[in-house]
């Protein structure tokens, strides 16, 4: 069975800077794509940033992607989102997910598997 953990939320300043993680285990995800998500209160769940593993291509949501970057540890099987300059509606639920499609989609229809989230909270 494919698990996803996240971690690294927390309470943060407007400025700050904050990287979460996702631990992928249960199967190999070597042709697959990972992805991060977030879901404010009341709001749709929003695509951030997708990585492929293999290859290492990514695909940013045009918002974030000054201020955010995916990576990937082949080694840990685990996928990062760095978040720089975080603003006080970046407040949400951040969700990773895993595709076993090869390229990382901005659609949540297309990805297979969902941590529990983690709870970012920017502060003004």
């Amino acid at each position: 069975q494919v698990q996803l953990v996240e971690s690294g939320g927390g309470l943060v300043q407007v400025g700050d800077s904050l990287r979460v993680s996702c631990a992928v285990s249960g199967r190999s995800f070597r042709t697959s794509a990972m992805g991060w998500f977030r879901q404010a209160p009341g709001k749709e769940r929003e695509f951030l940033a997708g990585i492929s593993w293999n290859s290492g291509t990514t695909n940013y949501a045009e918002s974030v992607k000054a201020r955010f970057t995916i990576s990937t540890d082949n080694a840990k099987n685990t996928v990062y989102l760095q978040m720089n300059s975080l603003k006080s509606e970046d407040t949400a639920v951040y969700y990773c997910a895993a595709s076993e499609a090869p390229f990382p989609s901005q659609r949540k229809y297309d990805y297979d598997y969902w941590g529990q989230g983690t709870q970012v909270t920017v502060s003004s």
